[in-house]
């Protein structure tokens, strides 16, 4: 009896390779990394010990590192047009780690460990609470961002976890900034649980917020336009210390409060805010 060779398998049938693009996952790397560097400083700080406000400002500055990196990665993707869903899983990924467990370890660790001495398990449970919404909402996330009827993703369902983690971040360096030397005894430091329960609540939330993802970078600006932001870059850049000191938490609060505001405002204002209106070339 002659036996046949095997049909070829059809093109159809072969799983589809995985899209990974590297600069786009290098950014979402280098944001998990910081969020990694960010738990090492805090596990390194010791309430009695003289570097514990050295220690605990290091690790804000890499959450909010790992804020850029987050913020570069999706515009990275968007402009070379290596958005992939490997891209959405993987920053996913790293948002939890920098986003939700660097935070809420923080909150715990010079906060809520002294607030329940007796009971430190309310004290993790408080700080898991921030912890379990933020996964929650990247997983809604992903979900919503799967479906075909998604609208491009052009707002956010509930608060970001990477601006939440901001928010906290620039808030606590804030706080350090109005009281340095006494910030691990002082009195500022238990406003924190109360932002993280707050926070966390926003997450789940149904409160929408605009992604800022039609605004195209590469659009040609008007000449003034154009030196106008140029100068207050500059600006930004001369004045680092007031801007992280200053102007982050009112930028990072701004923007939770302005989900509020958002639906009292008319559609064409709301165009002009969200949507670059681009510019007439030259």
């Amino acid at each position: 009896m002659s036996t046949s060779d095997p049909e070829p398998r059809s093109s159809e049938t072969e799983p589809e390779r995985l899209k990974i693009y590297l600069l786009p996952n290098l950014m979402t790397a280098g944001n998990l990394f910081c969020g990694f560097l960010a738990l090492t400083k805090i596990v390194e700080a010791d309430i009695t010990a003289s570097n514990f406000t050295s220690s605990i400002r290091h690790a804000l500055f890499y959450i909010l590192l790992a804020c850029i990196f987050d913020l570069l990665d999706g515009r990275v993707a968007r402009m070379g047009g290596f958005e992939s869903p490997f891209g959405r899983e993987f920053d996913s990924l790293a948002d939890i780690v920098s986003f939700g467990v660097a935070p809420a370890f923080l909150v715990h660790r010079i906060v809520l460990r002294d607030v329940f001495p007796s009971h430190p398990q309310l004290g993790w449970f408080i700080a898991s609470v921030f912890l379990i919404c933020g996964a929650f909402r990247l997983a809604r996330f992903n979900c919503l961002a799967a479906q075909s009827n998604a609208g491009g993703n052009n707002e956010f369902l509930g608060f970001p976890i990477p601006a939440a983690a901001g928010l906290v971040a620039s808030l606590t360096l804030f706080l350090m900034h109005l009281d340095d030397r006494d910030f691990a005894k002082g009195s500022w430091r238990f406003a924190l649980p109360f932002l993280l329960v707050f926070l966390s609540v926003m997450m789940v939330s149904e409160v929408k917020y605009p992604a800022f993802k039609k605004i195209d970078w590469r659009t040609r600006h008007r000449f003034t336009k154009t030196i106008l932001i140029i100068l207050v870059a500059g600006l930004f850049i001369s004045l680092w210390d007031k801007v992280v000191h200053f102007v982050l938490p009112l930028i990072f609060t701004v923007y939770l409060l302005y989900g509020f505001v958002r639906p009292r405002i008319s559609r064409k204002v709301l165009a002009e805010i969200e949507e670059d209106s681009g510019g007439d070339g030259s």
